[in-house]
């Protein structure tokens, strides 16, 4: 069974964001990093580009396929996680630990329209 961690919000796209202050930091949940397999490069935005929430950020690929990614929430990108651009491999390691963007949040009310640990446990199934 995936890892699903409690205290995050979740996409039904399989996307998480876990929220610091006025931040999230947005990242692909255990599920997809494992549907996925390995994974060989991360497509990110830039720093200063805004995202928007259900709108495609970037992409991943693996060796299986390439998944865009679709952001939770609205925000300003303000940093991304470089390390992913030398070791894409790193989210396969831990998709929770690996986020891929940090963005100030627009509108934390958008939270509410995304699931639960529980929630997106059942869709997983």
């Amino acid at each position: 069974m995936a890892k699903v961690i409690e205290g995050l919000y979740y996409a039904e796209s399989h996307e998480y964001v876990r929220v610091e202050g006025e931040y999230g930091y947005i990242g692909i949940t255990d599920y997809a990093q494992d549907q996925l397999g390995n994974v060989v490069y991360v497509d990110m935005p830039e720093v200063d580009d805004e995202v928007a929430a259900g709108e495609e950020f970037g992409a991943v690929e693996s060796v299986k396929a390439a998944s865009d990614l679709f952001s939770p929430v609205s925000g300003t990108v303000v940093e991304i996680n470089e390390a992913l651009e030398d070791e894409p491999e790193l989210i396969n390691k831990d998709a929770f630990e690996n986020w891929i963007i940090k963005v100030q949040l627009n509108d934390k009310g958008e939270l509410d329209n995304l699931m639960d640990a529980k929630a997106y446990e059942a869709i997983c199934k």
